[in-house]
């Protein structure tokens, strides 16, 4: 997972970068130097990922993005509920 993928699932979300920080417990400085390229402890970016995918991103590694970057996607919501 890249900053440029938390950022792009932020977007996806609708959530700012606090929404994040109070879902994942990680300070909304640190997700704001992640985003920009900065490096992490593997712990944090475990926790930004798994607030994220709780969401509902998935994220997709460059070789399966289709343009060769790495992306993310919202996923299909479930139909166990309907």
């Amino acid at each position: 997972m890249r900053g440029v993928q938390i950022k792009m699932a932020r977007a996806a979300l609708g959530w700012g970068v606090r929404d994040l920080a109070a879902k994942s417990g990680v300070a909304a400085n640190t997700v704001n130097r992640i985003e920009n390229g900065s490096d992490a402890k593997q712990s944090t970016m475990d926790a930004l990922q798994l607030a994220l995918e709780a969401a509902g991103i998935v994220f997709i590694d460059g070789e399966y993005a289709g343009s060769g970057g790495p992306g993310v996607r919202l996923a299909a919501p479930s139909k166990s509920g309907a």
